[in-house]
């Protein structure tokens, strides 16, 4: 079992983060937030694709003005992100759940302290978000673009926050490269007790972000670093949701849907398994409780992975079995086991 690494914990809206919470699964909408009705078209369908907390972009005070009504109809916990102009964070503390700024980049002491009384009043975490490609001159002159020099980004930002006594913070470090990324959120973890969001951002399409969230955001969750993430994909929204919910489903974290198993072609296979296997998966899409299905090609593997799934299709010369937690209820020609596989998949739900 991955050991958590302990932190405070702080609430968007309902939602725990942080010392041991379940690990929410965020994204964010790329309509103008002034356009209420596309916004909140967007919120409800990654509200659909099970995601958890939505972030939208306010640039100009037609946004934020539009997030009274954006945050009475959403269904999910609403972030405000910000930049440079303090005005619109105080507009925004208002209404939204959370506050995602860089208190360095808010234009001085002064505006920092506005905003942080405002989100006193209303009990409102604000995410510090370190990006590095947009680091502080001076770091970057001293550091370079490193992780070094995004962990120092980020202490500048949280001794800000913390001089004028508010800890109601969490902290993402996010890079478009993910070694950068995973170093700079190791190297901070051990330094401060706050929670983290993680993710790799800019990442690309679908494929690479895939490939790259995976690898840096799964390294960093092994290590029991991460309370909170996104996956940043250029394309639909609910592939980040349904990426994020795999990462942590495939690691183990949380114990929800399918597990699908299924081996890797090769000429030992006697049967269609790359049909059966996207049919499966077609079947299976929904489901919320979690199982491990075994479809299998040969009688190789077949039947010892059948053995430990919930439900399986062992395939063998000219036909197959099905097997549900490791008895055989079915033994038919090819073309009718994934009827039976259904009808067994229906029972056990």
């Amino acid at each position: 079992m991955i050991q958590r690494y302990p932190t405070k914990q702080i609430f968007i809206r309902d939602i725990p983060i942080g010392a041991g919470a379940p690990i929410p699964v965020q994204s964010m909408t790329f309509s103008k937030t002034y356009d209420e009705k596309a916004t909140i078209e967007q919120i409800n369908r990654l509200y659909f694709a099970g995601c958890d907390i939505v972030r939208v972009s306010v640039p100009t005070k037609k946004d934020a003005l539009a997030l009274k009504t954006i945050v009475k109809e959403s269904p999910l916990p609403i972030v405000a992100d910000i930049h440079f102009n303090h005005r619109l964070a105080l507009m925004a503390a208002e209404h939204v759940d959370c506050i995602r700024i860089n208190p360095g980049n808010i234009g001085g002491v002064d505006k920092v302290k506005e905003v942080v009384r405002a989100c006193k009043e209303r009990d409102l975490p604000i995410r510090i978000g370190v990006n590095g490609g947009s680091l502080e001159e001076e770091i970057e002159r001293k550091y370079g673009a490193t992780a070094e020099a995004m962990v120092e980004s980020a202490k500048y930002h949280i001794k800000l926050l913390e001089d004028l006594d508010f800890t109601n913070i969490k902290v993402s470090m996010k890079a478009s490269d993910v070694e950068r990324t995973v170093e700079a959120y190791r190297l901070l973890r051990p330094q401060v007790d706050y929670p983290f969001h993680l993710g790799v951002t800019e990442a690309g399409t679908t494929f690479h972000a895939t490939i790259k969230s995976a690898i840096g955001l799964g390294s960093l969750l092994l290590d029991g670093i991460g309370d909170t993430l996104r996956v940043s994909i250029t394309g639909e929204l609910e592939e980040e949701i349904k990426v994020g919910k795999a990462i942590l489903k495939d690691l183990g974290i949380t114990k929800e849907g399918v597990n699908l198993i299924s081996c890797p072609t090769c000429a030992r296979l006697e049967s269609d398994l790359v049909s059966a296997v996207e049919e499966v998966e077609k079947i299976t899409k929904d489901i919320k409780k979690p199982l491990n299905i075994s479809v299998m090609g040969c009688v190789v593997n077949a039947i010892g992975e059948a053995k430990h799934a919930d439900i399986a299709i062992a395939f063998g010369k000219e036909g197959g079995l099905v097997m549900v937690g490791g008895a055989v209820k079915a033994r038919e020609k090819e073309d009718k086991l994934l009827g039976v596989f259904q009808e067994e998949l229906q029972k056990l739900l």
